[in-house]
């Protein structure tokens, strides 16, 4: 067998392959006698018909099978081989040509195929390269947040005679028009988004009815769930106005701030004044915005690697390989989604060649850790007071890695989490303090 490549540019080549009878017909006698031992035919007992008979009912189809497997066995040899840097896989080349094959074992095939070649480029990250770490500090606003809705998930439930904002309304609503929408529900008022409807449901008492826009007052989502109906219908109503008349008043009280509360929340003893269990939730609170500062961090690599890296790809080849890869791609949805993918495609290369240039290496036991902290952070969110055991979050992490698009996943998230910490090794990091809500406020692109 001979196969060659030729580049057409520099990110474009052809691959040649020449198959003669010698490379082909040693797998195709191969094929033959395995199928006569499996073939269950008329006339011929199990395992007993001839090598030559099956040559003749399906030797053209076994012919075709074993020339495509062996050209596609023999070309991915002859890239790794050579080490070319191939974007999808070679396409097969529609040539017109006068040669006709026989197909009688005796031919020499000669076939064509294009192959899109990764531009080259320098990785663009260096010790002169500098980004900013935001150390992210909890304001005043946030932490008192946080305390009440912890004091909340341990408080009481009580029934106020006076609505105030934030309780939960048990009311029916009445659509103002005859035989209109009614329904008994309960009611958050903090999801009000209308300031004006949101105040007029404070200092309402039992069977005090006002009149309310639901649709000024809800979400679409929100009030299909209140009124039980869809959120096309919701979205559809043609009468908007509803009297809303009150049953009962539902209000979470906030928990003292007691030994028995902060027991619940941490081991008996580790907390036991006001100011103790305060730091502990500014602890808590900032160790979440060190998640929130990283992926800032990464994001400004990401962006200054791809403005950075200048690479002009096959987009011809790509476009299409990837209608032969994907043949119910509409024209429309391939061009509205190509630039997307490009941009992913350049920044997978980017990660591979860092990968690659410092022999970094992906593990199993790393990807398993990954799951087992995403599980246990799951448990956490739904019950704080929940531990689980290795066992429990070996066990799960299992179950989750079993489906391969999860495992696919989070493979890529530990390969993107060993690039980033490879880049900050390299790269100059100046640290900078900053308030949570500035930060929240800062530009996208500023530094």
């Amino acid at each position: 067998m001979n196969i060659s490549h030729q580049n057409i540019d520099e990110i474009n080549a052809k691959i040649q392959v020449e198959l003669a009878p010698e490379d082909y017909n040693p797998q195709i006698d191969k094929a033959i006698k395995d199928q006569a031992k499996k073939a269950k035919l008329p006339g011929f007992r199990p395992g007993m018909v001839p090598a030559g008979h099956i040559r003749r009912m399906y030797g053209k189809s076994i012919l075709l099978e074993e020339i495509n497997r062996t050209i596609n066995d023999k070309i991915a040899e002859y890239i790794s081989e050579n080490k070319l840097e191939v974007l999808g896989q070679p396409l097969p080349v529609d040539e017109d040509t006068d040669t006709q094959y026989n197909w009688d074992y005796k031919d020499t095939f000669n076939f064509n195929y294009e192959i899109g070649l990764t531009p080259a480029f320098d990785i663009p990250f260096s010790a002169e390269t500098e980004f900013t770490q935001y150390d992210i500090k909890a304001n005043e606003a946030t932490l008192a947040e946080r305390i009440k809705n912890l004091r909340r998930s341990y408080g009481k439930m009580t029934n106020p005679e006076v609505s105030e904002d934030g309780d939960v309304l048990y009311a029916n609503l009445k659509q103002d028009k005859e035989d209109g929408i009614e329904k008994t529900t309960s009611i958050r008022t903090d999801i009000i988004e209308d300031a004006k409807i949101k105040k007029s449901l404070v200092g309402l008492k039992k069977d005090d009815s006002v009149k309310i826009d639901v649709k000024k007052a809800f979400k679409s989502a929100d009030l299909a769930r209140i009124l039980g109906i869809t959120e096309e219908e919701a979205e559809n109503l043609d009468i908007t106005k509803f009297n809303l008349t009150v049953s009962n008043i539902n209000r979470l009280e906030e928990s003292d701030l007691n030994q028995d509360f902060f027991n619940k929340l941490f081991p008996d003893g580790e907390v036991t004044t006001e100011e103790q269990f305060n730091e502990k939730v500014k602890i808590e609170v900032e160790n979440l915005f060190k998640q929130d500062s990283d992926q800032r961090l990464r994001n400004d690599m990401y962006a200054f690697g791809m403005e950075k890296v200048k690479a002009t790809f096959p987009e011809a080849f790509l476009k299409k390989w990837l209608k032969a890869t994907n043949p119910n791609l509409s024209e429309s949805e391939l061009e509205e989604g190509f630039e997307d993918f490009v941009n992913n495609l350049k920044w997978t290369i980017i990660e591979n060649r860092i990968i690659t240039e410092n022999k970094l290496e992906v593990k199993f036991d790393e990807v398993e850790e990954l799951a087992k902290e995403r599980i246990y952070s799951q448990i956490k969110m739904y019950n704080i007071n929940e531990e689980p055991s290795d066992e429990q979050l070996t066990l799960f992490s299992k179950q989750l890695l079993s489906d391969r698009e999860q495992a696919n996943r989070l493979f890529e998230e530990v390969k993107a989490l060993k690039v980033f910490d490879q880049l900050k090794k390299v790269v100059k990091i100046k640290s900078k303090k900053i308030d949570n809500d500035k930060f929240e406020k800062l530009d996208a692109k500023e530094a």
